[in-house]
């Protein structure tokens, strides 16, 4: 069999494989609508919150308008009790409540100072921060609009005034996710986790269906069955990064900060290396069912020590260090640094180098395994 045949013949046995098919062609296209859809908002926006003004001062409803005025806020209700608000909460028809204290406007006339509550549904990170910051934005421009009033009626300027209660301007520009959401920040790992997953599933199907049957794979060596499979699982995957890192990083806006010659050349390794591991885990399996569930289950542990969803700080050290032979893991992190955050080759030179010495590895382990599959007088 030629080179051309065996690579013909490894396209027709992808291609008429139903379950590879679907796990590979449909999860890469299923995926990249599914992951990204819940946060396609980016950011919360007029959160429900409900109020408890014991004050019912001229202050209190001009805080409330301040409130309902934020993008982050939308006031749906006036309650008479905290146990009301706690009512609806629990109910859902509201996410946060803030309760206004009696003597609120007196006491900021005063000077005293007054507490304002918050509290809400914390089951919803994202949904909790941003109505807590909504509302201690309100509180806070309360607070100066009372101690602006105070300076002018003390006879002070009122620019100097204005000065003194903003003395510290804030110029808040964010380096590396512009638009402060959670699809620019977490898409453009989970993609190549995608990529990593499907790509070992794919050859683990295809590998553990043969290995107890004749076919093709029984009348090349194994350096050739290897080496074809490596082609043409790279070629197709050539295509699917391109999809997602091209297509998908522009529709979902995530900033995209390196050449296409970078990218190019640090995905390579990772795909040949991520293929390598695919068909040595194949030659561990009879049957096609085990590597969808045994890759699967790693799924999530690999999305943790990957490092960018959890600090790796806060992952043990042993899980950390055994991690770094998944070629996923220095794939995410380097390709993270190159193309989102802007960094040089030289920064992201370990993690290519990384994945050059996983794919040399996995290769001789596909090799051991392979071999073992196949007859001895090919071998």
């Amino acid at each position: 069999m030629s080179w051309l045949q065996l690579l013909l013949a490894e396209f027709k046995a992808i291609l008429a494989d139903k379950a590879i098919v679907v796990t590979m062609f449909g999860g890469v296209l299923f995926y990249s609508v599914l992951y990204p859809l819940p946060y396609l908002n980016q950011v919360p926006t007029e959160q429900m919150v409900v109020v408890v003004d014991h004050d019912n001062s001229s202050l209190s409803r001009q805080l409330l308008r301040h409130a309902d005025a934020s993008p982050k806020i939308n006031i749906v209700a006036q309650l008479g009790s905290i146990h009301e608000a706690e009512q609806w909460i629990s109910e859902s028809k509201a996410h946060g409540l803030l309760v206004i204290p009696e003597g609120f406007r007196r006491n900021l006339l005063l000077g005293k100072g007054a507490t304002l509550s918050y509290g809400g549904d914390a089951s919803y990170f994202l949904i909790y921060s941003a109505i807590a910051e909504g509302l201690i934005s309100a509180g806070m421009d309360a607070g100066k609009q009372i101690q602006m009033v105070g300076l002018l009626a003390r006879g002070q300027n009122p620019i100097q005034a204005q000065q003194s209660l903003n003395s510290v301007n804030i110029n808040s520009v964010p380096a590396f996710n512009p638009s402060l959401g959670y699809t620019p920040y977490v898409v453009p790992g989970l993609f190549l986790l995608i990529l990593h997953q499907t790509l070992l599933i794919g050859t683990g199907i295809l590998g553990a269906g043969q290995w107890r049957k004749k076919g093709y794979w029984n009348k090349v060596s194994p350096s050739a069955l290897i080496g074809a499979r490596l082609t043409v699982f790279s070629l197709i995957y050539v295509l699917f990064s391109s999809f997602y890192l091209g297509y998908c990083f522009y529709w979902y806006d995530v900033s995209v900060q390196a050449t296409l010659a970078q990218v190019s050349l640090f995905m390579l390794p990772f795909l040949l290396s991520t293929a390598a591991c695919g068909i040595a885990l194949s030659s561990l399996f009879v049957k096609r069912e085990l590597p969808t569930q045994v890759l699967l289950l790693v799924s999530m542990p690999i999305l943790f020590v990957s490092g960018f969803v959890w600090p790796l700080a806060l992952i043990p050290d042993v899980l950390v260090q055994l991690s770094q032979v998944i070629p996923a893991v220095p794939a995410i992190l380097g390709m993270l640094e190159l193309n989102q955050m802007g960094a040089d080759w030289v920064t992201v030179l370990p993690q290519w180098l990384q994945m050059w010495v996983l794919f040399a590895l996995f290769l001789l382990l596909a090799y051991i395994g392979v071999k073992r599959r196949l007859p001895s007088d090919l071998a």
